[in-house]
């Protein structure tokens, strides 16, 4: 079940990779949250799920990204800029849910 969602995962973060980042969004905060940090942060923690259990202090962050996707995304008014972020909000999900499987 775990691996069927890694190379699920592994999936979603290849079309949101190939995905470009949104025009006028670089530099932009959106609820006082960083764009590109925000785009930046969602790479870091996907990839090193994908790579194996995350360590302790990360698996708050990862749960914490989720959490700034809410408050975000409806603010977010571009048509694709909110199809990027929600992409990245559902790979961040099922990040987050892979890691608390592995906690089973």
């Amino acid at each position: 079940m775990i691996q069927t969602k890694l190379d699920a995962l592994a999936q979603m973060m290849d079309e949101y990779g190939a995905m470009p980042f949104p025009k006028g969004f670089r530099g932009l905060d959106v609820e006082d949250q960083d764009m590109v940090m925000l785009d930046a942060d969602t790479a870091g923690y996907v990839s090193r799920v994908l790579a194996g259990p995350l360590p302790e202090p990360f698996r708050g962050g990862l749960i914490r990204l989720v959490g700034v996707f809410e408050k975000v995304l409806p603010a977010i008014s571009d048509e694709y800029a909110s199809k990027y972020y929600t992409r990245a909000r559902d790979v961040a999900v099922l990040a987050a849910e892979i890691e608390a499987m592995r906690d089973e």
